[in-house]
């Protein structure tokens, strides 16, 4: 790392635009990652800043939210109700900007990063769903990198026996979803609509913008 991927208590402070004890108060919650007195790590605060901008906008609950991507992308969605699908339908309809989607559809995974040995990463490939961003132009990442989706009932054996660590500066990332991983397989695996949510929601602006410009194609093209 390098000095760059550090700030003090008082730049997040500034950034968040929040007071340093408020700052301290999410440190101790576990919201911000503190690797020395008074030095965070400078992705923790980008990631909880890019949370906060998606919480203007409230979300649907996690089998809303996958019903909401499924019908996006042209698939049924079973399990929701009749009068609930055409409530999506209208929302999705109206929807002008793709980071009112964005926030609507955040809570069908809870997103945590982790480092790991490099012998262990072909092993959480395995059992990791990863969008295909090749769909969006964007080239796979690093073979040190993962990005996917992984069943909540899963998750407690693949940090026990893979050795996960727990960190903000990892390079993989999980996102762990409690719904039924059959629908969430059929969804990710016939559409781009994920892999445009997901790539919407990363730090590097380049692959966000790629995230982003899809989503709202997608959007024009649903109406």
């Amino acid at each position: 790392m390098t000095e760059s991927d550090f700030v003090s208590l008082e730049v997040a402070a500034a950034l968040l635009g929040i007071s340093i004890r408020h700052v301290r108060r999410l440190v101790n919650s576990g919201s911000l990652t503190q690797v020395a007195r008074g030095v965070l790590e400078r992705d923790s605060v980008d990631r909880y800043l890019s949370s906060q901008r998606q919480g203007r906008t409230r979300s649907w609950a996690e089998h809303t939210a996958w019903g909401a991507i499924a019908v996006l992308a042209g698939e049924e969605a079973d399990w929701l109700g009749p009068t609930q699908t055409s409530r999506i339908r209208r929302t999705l309809r109206e929807l002008a900007d793709p980071g009112d989607l964005v926030s609507r559809v955040r809570d069908r995974a809870h997103v945590q990063t982790f480092a790991a040995h490099r012998a262990a990463l072909p092993r959480l490939r395995a059992i990791v769903l990863r969008p295909n961003m090749n769909a969006l132009g964007v080239v796979d990442s690093e073979e040190s990198q993962i990005d996917g989706y992984i069943a909540a009932s899963d998750l407690d054996n693949a940090i026990r026996t893979l050795g996960l660590r727990t960190t903000s500066s990892g390079a993989i990332t999980l996102r762990v979803t409690g719904f039924d991983f059959d629908q969430v397989r059929q969804i990710v695996s016939t559409s781009a609509v994920v892999a445009a949510l997901d790539a919407a929601t990363v730090l590097d602006p380049r692959i966000r913008g790629v995230g982003q410009r899809a989503l709202a194609e997608m959007l024009e093209a649903y109406r």
